[in-house]
């Protein structure tokens, strides 16, 4: 049985001890609800199901700050409730919910006993590693370091640039044939644990390492040709701060244990189990290394404390689905990259060519791709978001790997928006394409068998599973039809470096910043070819929008007042054949919140919704309807939470030209090297799934002068 709490425990008191005068020089959040230790005639946190049947009323609920997951359906999303005012905040808001698992403490104990069940009779497992039990962060960094101790020619242990706030080390691998070897083959790039309740993510990475070192090894086909045309690099746990916190605190000891059967119905942990958030307790300011635990004890399960890493990346930073309030579970951090963890991924990115990157999470058995928010949402340059250049393609792609593991393959944005993620800033940045894939059907960390599942497959899907799935985006990730490639001639032992600087736009262009994308690689013969991403960034292409007219061709407004957690219905009628756009703006005269949803009435009086529109506190809301059809539309304004509400609504029918916008073309600049000496620089430009031929002739001719 697990006895690791009661010396965590132990070692927390130390350092919250040893801590006391240096913490007081820092500014910590005031905890909303206590700690999260659970009594049996007290709250617990649970995990509930609240209805969501319209888009709106994803949106409000986004709007609460409550802890939602990434498992949601088109009328349903699921929360954590870690407190009591948690849950009274959803009632208050007027949802609805059914309780899926009642206690997650109770849950938590359970799996352990199931965990230790299944390790007592099973000594070893079918992963590749043979592991039969969740992996500890110092079980992470100990078998990376012996993998590659004992495969010097095959895998490289990789130390990240920068220590977390805990003053902790990332680690990752690189596995390739001759990895040493700065060549120009292909990058996939995976990551695990992000966040820190989600422990099967770091998992599935590592087994793949294990499983692509094991196959080469063993002179797999398939495996040793992936291995020579790419290269694979894992970082199975990007949060190592929230993760090992997650997993100590995870380790529950049922206290009536200790009681021997006694009167004790405390479920013993300092309650970060389902810890969501990096570290971070106060933007710009460090933590005293080894201070985590003690910050996260003030608040319930670690909510209040840290940052969302995923919420944290360059792309569309700022922007809907993730919260500008520090303690909520989609807080985006003071700026794009303000976390040293994204900071990390995105050094790891920014220096290799990177054709594949994928992000576990749990949980869902979803496999998402860019881009994050409905590409109707007007972006920060006044234009629809549209979708990405590559929809096509990836969907197809991912419809191959979702074949393997049986999961649905969707856009995030179909469960709800989110600005900032991995993969909206990798694509964007890159090109090379990028997914996530939210593991398992129902919880965070379940009980460990299920992890199995998830890898192998299992059923119908028995012999493949996320195993399969990967090794198909392996695949796609060396294919020169998706990406590009440059070749040429250049001397013996030239340095030869691709490097490219732009401006990466954010919601709100103030936050817009500068990223710089540079790699390199070594010739070994007189010629050279190079796998490279395209030279133009997806989030400068051309796509297809709908410019508005300078005036509508008619509007109407209408004036009123809704009573707190009221709505007031008024319809709209559209004779009107042939317009382009109908645009519904709610404003109001107060810094108050006011929601907006529109429907369009059908033959027998009942509604289908056509927009809405539920922005943060003191946003005002516009929903807008492409070619509307004629008919009569109701438009429902909503009283959310305002203590005033006097609002005016106006809905104005427009004409509007289709567009494309204009692209732009972008370069990458190559030189050609001798000792950190440029001896000859050329721009090129080339698309996916193109093959350029540069000429580096001038570098030759003063190589040997």
């Amino acid at each position: 049985m697990r006895r690791h709490n009661l010396s965590h425990r132990q070692a927390m008191a130390a350092v919250l001890s040893a801590l006391a005068i240096g913490a007081t020089a820092l500014s910590v959040p005031s905890p909303a609800q206590g700690t999260a230790l659970g009594v049996a005639d007290e709250f617990s946190p649970s995990l509930v199901t609240v209805d969501t049947p319209t888009r709106a009323d994803k949106s409000r609920l986004q709007a609460l700050g409550l802890d939602l997951t990434e498992h949601a359906g088109h009328d349903y999303v699921e929360v954590v409730l870690h407190t009591a005012a948690d849950r009274e905040e959803l009632r208050a808001a007027g949802f609805t919910w059914d309780v899926r698992i009642p206690d997650l403490l109770q849950r938590e104990a359970e799996i352990n006993r199931l965990d230790d069940l299944f390790a007592a009779t099973r000594l070893r497992t079918a992963m590749p590693s043979g592991r039969n039990a969740y992996r500890s962060l110092a079980d992470y960094n100990a078998e990376m370091k012996a993998m590659a101790g004992a495969n010097p020619g095959l895998v490289k242990l990789l130390t990240l640039p920068e220590k977390t706030l805990d003053g902790r080390t990332v680690h990752g691998v690189e596995i390739a044939k001759n990895v040493a070897v700065r060549d120009g083959r292909p990058t996939f790039a995976m990551f695990g644990v992000h966040h820190a309740r989600e422990w099967p993510s770091g998992e599935h990475a590592m087994e793949f390492a294990v499983d692509l070192v094991k196959g080469a090894r063993a002179g797999d086909p398939r495996i040793s040709s992936l291995l020579e045309r790419g290269r694979m690099v894992v970082v199975p746990v990007v949060n190592p701060d929230g993760f090992h916190l997650s997993f100590t605190d995870g380790q529950l000891i049922d206290l009536r244990e200790v009681d021997s059967g006694g009167t004790a119905t405390i479920l013993g942990t300092p309650g970060n189990a389902y810890k969501r958030k990096n570290c971070r307790v106060v933007d710009g300011q460090d933590t005293p290394d080894g201070s985590c635990a003690v910050f996260s004890a003030t608040s319930p399960g670690g909510f209040l404390v840290g940052t969302d890493l995923n919420r944290n990346y360059g792309g569309l930073w700022g922007g809907p689905g993730a919260s500008d309030l520090f303690a909520d579970p989609t807080y985006r951090g003071a700026a794009p990259f303000s976390e040293p963890e994204t900071r990390n991924v995105r050094q790891l990115i920014s220096s290799r060519q990177v054709t594949m990157m994928i992000s576990n999470h749990t949980f869902s058995n979803l496999v998402l791709r860019p881009n994050g928010v409905n590409p109707t949402t007007i972006g920060p340059d006044g234009l629809p978001v549209g979708d990405a250049p590559d929809e096509q393609a990836m969907k197809a792609l991912g419809a191959r790997m979702t074949a393997q593991n049986g999961y649905a393959n969707i856009h995030g944005w179909e469960l709800y928006d989110t600005t900032g993620t991995t993969e909206d800033w990798s694509y964007n940045a890159t090109g090379g394409y990028g997914y996530t894939f939210e593991i398992g059907p129902n919880e965070f960390h379940p009980p460990f068998a299920q992890v199995v599942d998830e890898y192998l497959g299992a059923g119908q899907f028995a012999g493949k599973g996320n195993r399969e799935a990967y090794l198909v985006a392996f695949e796609e990730a060396v294919s020169r039809a998706s990406h590009a490639v440059i070749s040429g001639k250049a001397p013996v032992g030239a340095t030869l470096r691709l490097r490219k600087q732009f401006s990466t736009p954010t919601w709100n262009p103030e936050n817009d910043f500068t990223d710089t994308l540079e790699s390199s690689m070594a010739t070994t013969g007189k010629t050279f070819s190079w796998d490279v991403n395209q030279s133009t960034r997806p989030a400068v292409q051309a796509r297809l929008v709908k410019l508005l007219d300078d005036e509508p061709t008619r509007s109407e407004t209408f004036t009123g007042t809704a009573a707190p957690t009221e709505s007031v219905d008024h319809e709209l009628v559209v004779t009107e054949a042939d317009q382009e756009i109908l645009q519904v703006v709610l404003d109001w005269p107060t810094p108050d919140d006011l929601d907006l949803e529109v429907y369009r009435k059908n033959a027998d009086g009942s509604l289908t919704e056509v927009g809405s529109s539920g922005n943060f506190v003191g946003e005002k809301e516009k929903a807008t309807i492409n070619a509307p059809t004629p008919g009569t539309y109701v438009l429902r304004v909503i009283n959310f939470a305002s203590v005033t509400p006097t609002y005016t609504l106006t809905a104005s029918l427009y004409n509007a030209t289709e567009q494309t916008t204009a692209p732009m073309i972008e370069a990458w600049t190559l030189t050609c090297e001798r000792n950190g000496q440029v001896l000859q620089s050329v721009p090129v430009v080339v698309e996916r799934g193109q093959h350029v031929k540069v000429d580096l002739r001038v570098c030759g001719q003063l190589w040997n002068r």
